[in-house]
């Protein structure tokens, strides 16, 4: 007999003489034909404006790197609920770790896996940069040469096969937005606004690297969560820009709204300025985003130039945007790319065209502001150094070496660097208004004896400074993951990834196995091989 043609084939008691059928086996045959007559010596930039599927996702993002690999490399942050590996493509003139003064950014799509169109541009973004590098193309050797851009195509696979299934003319508005454990995850990052707003009067109180609370991981924390997490901790980054899809807009953090019973309400960050700045940059170089007369998808955006607040639009909790901001150094901005989440295949070459140059226009953007280098006496850098503008209360920290970035427009500006045991330094600035680059401000800190501090400094000082540090400090996920974040690493075959908090081994599912768990029905697991 011949099994179902919806079927995971590999994945039942199905042997070779059963006569499995794939019905997408002559495009997969006809499309490894047209790659493998493609020479890696011979630059070009040919990119198939068509899905692919997560393999396929994986495949071209490894092609790409293999292809460039003196600027590229693949590397996974982690697994998806479903095992599948969240996997990253870098770009840098020295792949594989971050160089000094060099900023770092990065650029997550499909983190609801219906909303596939940022997952496509990003697919198409890593081959331009590949191709367009090794035909001389000088724009694109410069941003390389002096960034260090972190791709990530799909922070949701598993939500993604869900909705790929259904197909873009019968997917809804909410099939496969979720992760495969029903959780939408641009609600699933610790709620740091709200201890912010809720300490804000404090005096001494951090506006910047607040901790997260250890009431946080007795929640539902998914795996591309966590992932996510622990990436955005390990790595330096700058900027960010998340992509999603439903509307035309950019928005920005606060995401949520500063008066609990208001849905509604204007709540800016300290950095309002740098955030309006990096929304304007993207909104401005796409086609029409910026254009008041675009037509829209039913929320109205008009005279505000295509960027908005983003709990001015709605508020929600828990967002991704807001913790990068109040957790790290990064100012992150969601890109809603149009009103079709899964627009046909015949879109995707014109939805390129409208977003490339808004695609590289930000990346470029992470040239601006002023970086530099805290050093002590003796030439050594200083890590977790605190640089604070005055005006605005958010610091950012300097990275292992001592080195900083930080965003903002251009004027007069008083900066001032501190850290534990050194004295301040205070320098008076400005910046132009159009600068090609960052603007360079080094500081060198003399040590000093530590000052006897009051009591209540020490009661705020245990709470929030030490608690920083404290990353599941229960092991909810111990065996989660088998490489650091940063580390390269393969798409390993399924069957071997470790399932998160526990200590056994774990299978990727088959594309139909959202269906049951979203559903709220217990998953045919008599139907897995080796369960």
């Amino acid at each position: 007999m011949a099994w179902p043609y919806f079927l995971d084939c590999d994945r039942f008691f199905a042997s070779e003489q059963e006569g499995c059928h794939d019905p997408l086996a002559p495009l997969r045959a006809r499309q490894e034909v047209a790659f493998s007559n493609l020479s890696p010596d011979e630059p070009s930039t040919i990119i198939q404006f068509t899905y692919h599927s997560n393999a396929q996702m994986y495949n071209v993002l490894k092609r790409t790197a293999a292809k460039c690999s003196h600027i590229s490399r693949t590397y996974s942050i982690g697994r998806s609920t479903e095992g599948k590996d969240l996997l990253a493509i870098e770009f840098t003139d020295n792949p594989g770790g971050h160089e000094l003064l060099e900023p770092e950014i990065k650029l997550v799509g499909n983190m609801h896996g219906n909303e596939v169109l940022g997952r496509q541009l990003l697919l198409y973004l890593a081959q331009y940069l590949c191709s367009e590098y090794l035909l001389g193309n000088q724009r694109i050797q410069t941003l390389v040469n002096t960034t260090r851009i972190h791709i990530l195509a799909s922070m949701n696979p598993d939500g993604y096969e869900l909705a790929a299934a259904e197909g873009h003319e019968l997917n809804g508005w909410t099939v496969g937005r979720t992760n495969a454990q029903n959780l939408d995850l641009n609600r699933n990052f610790p709620d740091l606004t709200s201890i912010l707003y809720r300490n804000r009067r404090i005096k001494r109180f951090r506006t910047d690297h607040i901790p997260i609370p250890d009431s946080y991981w007795f929640g539902k924390v998914a795996s591309e969560t966590y992932a996510v997490m622990k990436w955005i901790r390990t790595v330096p980054f700058v900027q960010s820009a998340s992509l999603h899809g439903g509307e035309l807009v950019i928005s920005y953090p606060f995401d949520f709204s500063r008066h609990l019973h208001e849905e509604r309400m204007f709540s800016p960050t300290p950095d309002e300025q740098a955030f309006k700045q990096l929304a304007r940059t993207y909104a401005d170089s796409h086609a029409s985003m910026a254009d008041n007369n675009t037509e829209r998808c039913g929320a109205s955006f008009i005279r505000s130039g295509g960027i908005i607040n983003g709990a001015l639009w709605y508020s929600f909790p828990g967002g991704m945007s807001d913790f990068n901001y109040l957790h790290t150094n990064c100012l992150e901005i969601t890109v809603e790319l149009g009103c079709d989440k899964f627009p046909s295949e015949e879109e995707l070459y014109p939805e390129w065209l409208r977003n490339k140059e808004a695609l590289l226009s930000f990346m470029e953007s992470v040239h601006r502001g002023i970086k530099g280098v805290v050093k002590d006496e003796e030439g050594y850098g200083i890590k977790g150094a605190s640089i604070s503008v005055r005006g605005i209360r958010k610091d950012v920290t300097t990275a292992e070496d001592g080195d900083y970035w930080r965003l903002m427009n251009s004027g007069t500006h008083i900066i001032t660097a501190s850290a534990k045991g050194y004295s301040k330094v205070s320098k008076r600035i400005y910046l132009p208004a159009h600068m090609e680059k960052a603007g360079r401000v080094n500081f060198v800190l003399k040590k000093v004896p530590v000052q006897p501090v009051g009591p209540d400094y020490h009661l705020f000082l245990s709470s929030s400074l030490d608690t920083y540090d404290r990353f599941d400090p229960y092991n909810h996920f111990q065996s989660y993951g088998r490489s650091e974040p940063g580390e390269p690493r393969e798409p390993r075959e399924p069957g071997m990834g470790g399932e998160p908090g526990m200590g056994g081994e774990r299978q990727e599912k088959p594309w139909w196995w959202n269906y049951f768990t979203q559903a709220g029905f217990s998953a045919p697991t008599w139907l897995l091989r080796n369960f």
